[in-house]
């Protein structure tokens, strides 16, 4: 099976395609879901990264509160890798089961910081969904409350669109409007089930 990396800045639009991708009834699996449930509690890495953090990243619920542990992690270098190092390891074997199970022409892994963490082995080809950089702070905004400045500082933090284009084999510009992203999105179902074709065939 094709595996395809979706990836993207934050506001780029990456949940929107990948929801476009699911109508075209393509398997999507998305590592920020499966971080999620590795950090509920009952989870062994829920356990670790209580003992890593201590109970201030916790909420009143004892449960993690995500918020809280993103701003631990942000601006320390050696607090976001021991986190890096609790759940990268499983959910890349997640992942790797995922596809195992999938019986499908190709599939999409949505992973963030794709580049970033190294996780491009785990896929045949990486999408890149590229926004404008005002785009993505408007969108952003809209969505999350961020302020202008925690925004930029996240978009940082990530790969540039520069870097993220130079590793990509493929790119949605997320510029305008829904029609014109579903006939992108529509373009690339296409190219993906001609190429695993091809592949299946050799």
């Amino acid at each position: 099976m094709l595996r395809v990396g979706l990836t993207g800045g934050i506001g780029s639009g990456k949940s929107t395609i990948a929801s476009l991708f699911t109508m075209r009834g393509v398997p999507v699996i998305d590592t920020d879901e499966i971080a999620r449930g590795l950090t509920e509690p009952g989870q062994e890495s829920f356990d670790e990264i209580v003992r890593a953090f201590d109970g201030s990243i916790l909420d009143e619920n004892h449960r993690i509160d995500r918020n809280k542990l993103r701003e631990r992690v942000f601006d320390n270098a050696d607090e976001r890798r021991r986190l890096e190092t609790i759940l990268h390891p499983r959910i890349r074997a997640i992942v790797r089961e995922k596809l195992a199970t999938l019986e499908a022409p190709y599939g999409i892994v949505v992973v963030p910081l794709l580049i970033e963490s190294g996780f491009t082995d785990l896929v045949d080809r990486i999408l890149v969904v590229d926004a404008l950089e005002n785009v993505q702070v408007q969108r952003t905004t809209t969505r999350s409350g961020y302020s202008e400045p925690e925004i930029r500082k996240i978009m940082s933090a990530q790969a540039s669109r520069a870097q993220r284009l130079q590793q990509a084999n493929d790119v949605i510009e997320n510029n305008g409007d829904r029609k014109q992203l579903e006939g992108e999105v529509e373009r690339k179902h296409q190219w993906y089930l001609s190429l695993a074709a091809t592949t299946k065939k050799i």
